[in-house]
């Protein structure tokens, strides 16, 4: 619908319209007749919205809300006049016309809870039927839940009220200023609870979440003197699991609130800080003002990898980072996202690696976070850092590895450029002139200016305001004694984006010891600008074995090392003693390969032996990803087979070579099951199942159960009544996620028949289910299989965008962390190719989010195809 596509060239006119601070009553009825346990489901929730705001005399606006219709709109009041709903609602927006100087306006309506993590979710818990809400409104979903003048430059103050079963705990953003009985409609009692009122915020990160959450609580002694209560929320269900990790959380919080305060010298300025680990959430986390959403997958019921433990950590930093960058100090328009995301996710690296146990955080970051950003900076829909954003749904795309990686990897070269001391003199400077208002780069730049002393007109021009990644590569001459005569760093750019910039570096110099490691010798920190820079400190100096340049990781770029170098490296990359720099390396080489420059199974031999002796695990997690993806995809077909056979059994041999109930056991087996294959295969899954097989030190919890009941579905070797049966042994809400995606990894053309029509089309589905039902269907590695859904798949896109939520779209035309959704990633690539730049070439008009996902997918089948041919070509 046009109106729930707000643009930007809108929201600057009501802006304009709007001035002041608006106030807002916001009153929710959550009651809703439903009884304790579950068992009555209501898709429904009364909202009555009462805004005072001040406006430009005699000009019009609209407020924003998303209901099913103008029925749902009860009542519109507007400066003492009734306005009939179905007059002045339309298209998600309701129109007030001759504005006085103050205005107030009331709505009433019935909105409607979500099922796929967009405005007010509700979910039901079979584990014990508990019924568990909360909210998720960025980018501007608060339009679900009330009338709204839903964009970030709007700010206002809020004042909630929430009526609630008497047995929920209700949490927002403020604390609760007090909670009374409620009268009610049905069979149970009801509290009503009445917060204080916000500070002035953006209406994005208002928040609401209510349930029966087991919860612990603690405080924190703020720098300014204050005490802020903390608490920790989460299902009933985990919270035997929680509790096992609570103080750990409630530590790694405390150190944040420190380390940030200390870095700004801005102490954390709201009024509390609750963390609320929820169900079914589409996100990692959500940083609402007092009140951040947590995914629920982060309370560990099961063995998780140390990556993912990781993972936790910087996500409750990154969250908290935001407090200040982003909630404190808002962008004015969503062109700007990537600067709240960018920066929330440099320092929460920053802050796991300077004050958490997890001193790797960069080797980490790069191995995990960067690469994504590099592997998003070379596909076609690549757009600079500050991407325009001309409407909502420019937005909801640009959530992507720009926005986050190389966003915070731009960020890591600026503080390298400007210098530590003065890169956070100008945060705090910005902080402090822009708190609870908006602001722009512009604003940010002019502080760090200031600060530094710098002119960053220039470095915003190459980093921010152009797309692209660069290439340096490394020219190293000797003389006959191997004494460097020149060291030179090339840089190139891509046709599509020739922007050469200036790079902050270190380059260092790394030598086999005779206790046979790989260590830095040497290391020299420059600046690099132009086609060709010469290392000057580097010449007379003795070569040697190895010369990496981005020592340290302190730059954003694509590398490629002298022949010499590279040699080195793919012979002894296990041997570098440094995590970072071992990451460096091993992403380096993924590139290439990528690119055609490396054989497939050459990057794969080095990383299997690379992977004996890893323990930094998001490097291992990734390796073994890409090793996945090289063998299945793009080595040459002709002996892709056995490239795959000879992968999983080398997976197998590492599991059992492993120390036993290692991070590195625990993910080399699940990466094993994850390929599925060889004659053996169902016979030592099943085994590991009941127990007749055994790795010292492995534990079959529920989690790796399910792992290995999906792999055995994926092998043909589990049915659905099977699965079923598996279920019903201990029936909770991610177990149904595993069934669902278990089920459409069956390797039948009727299971795939079903997992396809279930996914499009089963109402009763949750969002998370249909994650789950789709990389199932994804899941399986036969081309036989996924051929016919070619052309069913670019048949369906045009319903699916028109018919679905945007996320719902994006998980079932692109797929999620969980897979690639109904795109048939294992059908023929070059089929795909044509397929997809058929309808690229019909749908030239169609919305350029839509048109992103799909070039996206087509770009990969592309690279697929290019590569795989490319290392045909070798082999023939």
């Amino acid at each position: 619908m046009p109106g729930a596509n707000l643009t930007q060239q809108e929201a600057i006119e009501r802006r304009g319209v709007i001035h002041g601070v608006p106030q807002y009553n916001v009153t929710l009825d959550l009651t809703g007749g439903d009884k304790a346990d579950g068992s009555e489901r209501t898709e429904n929730f009364g909202s009555i919205t009462t805004i005072a705001f001040d406006a430009e005399p005699g000009a019009s606006t609209f407020l924003d809300l998303i209901v099913d219709s103008a029925d749902r709109v009860q009542s519109v009041e507007f400066n003492g006049r009734t306005l009939a709903p179905a007059a002045v609602y339309k298209d998600s927006r309701i129109e007030l016309t001759d504005l006085a100087e103050h205005n107030t306006v009331t709505v009433a309506a019935t909105c409607q809870y979500s099922h796929t993590g967009e405005g007010l979710h509700r979910s039901v818990d079979p584990a014990d039927g508990n019924v568990y809400l909360y909210s998720q409104f960025e980018v501007p979903d608060a339009r679900r839940v009330y009338a709204v003048f839903d964009q970030p430059d709007i700010k206002a103050v809020f004042h909630f009220t929430v009526t609630a079963p008497a047995a929920w705990t209700v949490v927002t953003n403020m604390p609760a200023a007090h909670v009374d009985d409620a009268d009610v409609t049905g069979e149970e009692s009801a509290k009503r609870w009445v917060f204080q009122p916000t500070p002035t915020m953006s209406s994005y990160l208002t928040a609401f979440c209510a349930g029966p959450y087991a919860s612990w609580h603690t405080e924190y002694k703020n720098e300014d003197g204050r005490t802020v209560p903390m608490g920790i929320y989460c299902r009933q269900a985990l919270k035997d699991a929680m509790a096992k990790d609570v103080d750990y959380l409630f530590d790694i919080t405390k150190r944040g609130f420190a380390f940030y305060a200390e870095q700004w010298g801005i102490p954390y300025p709201y009024a509390k800080y609750d963390q609320l680990f929820v169900p079914e959430y589409n996100a990692g986390a959500m940083e609402n003002i007092g009140t951040v959403t947590i995914r629920d997958s982060y309370v560990f019921e099961s063995k998780v990898t140390d990556a993912l433990a990781e993972r936790r950590v910087v996500t409750v930093l990154h969250e908290l980072a935001h407090m200040w960058f982003g909630d404190l100090v808002t962008m004015k328009w969503w062109n700007d996202l990537w600067l709240n995301e960018s920066f929330a996710e440099f320092m929460s690296t920053l802050c796991t690696a300077e004050a958490t146990e997890w001193k790797d955080a960069w080797a980490t970051f790069s191995s995990g976070e960067k690469s994504w950003g590099e592997a998003q900076d070379q596909k076609p829909t690549t757009h600079p850092i500050v991407a325009p954003i001309k409407d909502l749904n420019d937005t909801y795309v640009n959530f992507d590895g720009i926005t986050y990686a190389k966003g915070a990897s731009v960020l890591r070269q600026l503080v390298a450029y400007v210098g530590r001391k003065a890169f956070f003199r100008g945060i705090h400077s910005y902080l402090t002139k822009h708190q609870y208002s908006n602001a722009t780069l512009a604003d940010l730049l002019a502080e760090l200016e200031a600060a530094s002393g710098r002119d960053l007109k220039t470095w915003s021009a190459q980093w921010l305001e152009q797309a692209g990644i660069n290439t340096l590569a490394t020219q190293v001459e000797t003389d006959a004694n191997g004494i460097i005569s020149d060291l030179r760093i090339e840089q190139t750019a891509p046709s599509e984006h020739p922007v050469l910039r200036a790079h902050r570096l270190a380059v260092g110099f790394y030598n086999l010891t005779a206790n046979g490691t790989v260590e830095r010798t040497e290391r020299f920190e420059l600046d690099v600008d132009g086609a060709s820079t010469q290392v000057t400190d580097a010449i007379g100096k003795h070569r040697p074995d190895f010369i990496l340049v981005n020592d340290d990781d302190l730059t954003y770029a694509k590398l490629r090392f002298d022949a010499a170098s590279l040699d080195f490296a793919l012979a002894n990359l296990s041997k570098f003693t440094d995590a970072l720099a071992r990451s460096i390396v091993w992403l380096a080489l993924w590139d290439m390969t990528r690119d055609a420059e490396l054989p497939a199974t050459r990057f794969i031999d080095t990383s299997l032996a690379a992977l004996a002796t890893e323990t930094e695990s998001t490097t291992f997690r990734y390796a073994l990803a890409q090793v996945n993806l090289a063998a299945w995809h793009y080595t040459a077909p002709s002996t892709r087979r056995a490239t795959v056979e000879r992968v999983a059994a080398a997976l197998w041999q590492l599991a059992h070579s492993a120390n036993a109930g290692s991070d590195e056991q625990f993910q080399l087996v699940n990466a094993w099951l994850g390929y599925g294959i060889g004659d053996d295969f169902a016979a030592t899954a099943r085994g590991l199942l009941d127990g007749s097989t055994t790795l010292p030190g492995l534990a079959i919890d529920n989690n790796m159960r399910w792992s290995i009941i999906i792999a055995l579905a994926a092998a043909g070797d589990i049915d659905a009544a099977g699965i079923d049966k598996q279920l019903a042994a201990n029936e909770t809400t991610e177990n149904r996620q595993f069934a669902y995606m278990a089920k459409g990894a069956i390797p039948t053309a009727e299971a795939k028949a079903w997992a396809w029509d279930e996914a499009l089309h089963d109402a009763t589905l949750t969002n998370s289910q249909i994650e789950d039902l789709a990389g199932g269907f994804s899941l399986t590695p036969s081309a036989e299989l996924q051929q016919p859904y070619v052309a069913r798949y670019f048949e369906a896109i045009d319903w699916v965008w028109q018919h679905k939520t945007f996320h719902m779209s994006e998980a079932l035309l692109q797929g999620t962390s969980r897979g690639s959704g109904l795109y048939p990633s294992y059908a023929d690539p070059a089929t795909l190719v044509d397929a997809g730049d058929a309808w690229l070439a019909a749908h030239e008009d169609a919305d350029r989010a839509l048109r992103r996902m799909i070039s996206e997918n087509v770009d990969g089948s592309r690279r697929m195809l290019r590569v795989s041919q490319w290392n045909s070509k070798l082999e023939g």
